[in-house]
């Protein structure tokens, strides 16, 4: 399982990330991207739409290892 953390303060509510994983994405009140369900679309799908949002606002990251998927890197606490 992933968990996935969108970046308020980064999100600019272009959608890019509803339009690629509709079933994890969606917008709150503000037009920015929220996620509804972490396990609502493949994970091949969401580190799509963290890589294609144009500000780097969502972070994804292995539940059981604590490895960044996206952005790729070490592990991550928290």
């Amino acid at each position: 399982m992933v968990k996935i953390d969108v970046d308020r303060g980064l999100c600019v509510g272009n959608a890019m990330c509803v339009a690629t994983a509709p079933g994890v994405f969606a917008h709150n009140e503000n037009r920015q991207s929220t996620v509804v369900d972490s396990k609502g679309d493949p994970e091949s799908l969401v580190l799509e739409a963290a890589a294609n949002c144009p500000v780097s606002a969502i972070r994804v990251v292995d539940g059981g290892t604590g490895r960044s998927l996206f952005p790729p890197g070490p592990m991550v606490r928290g």
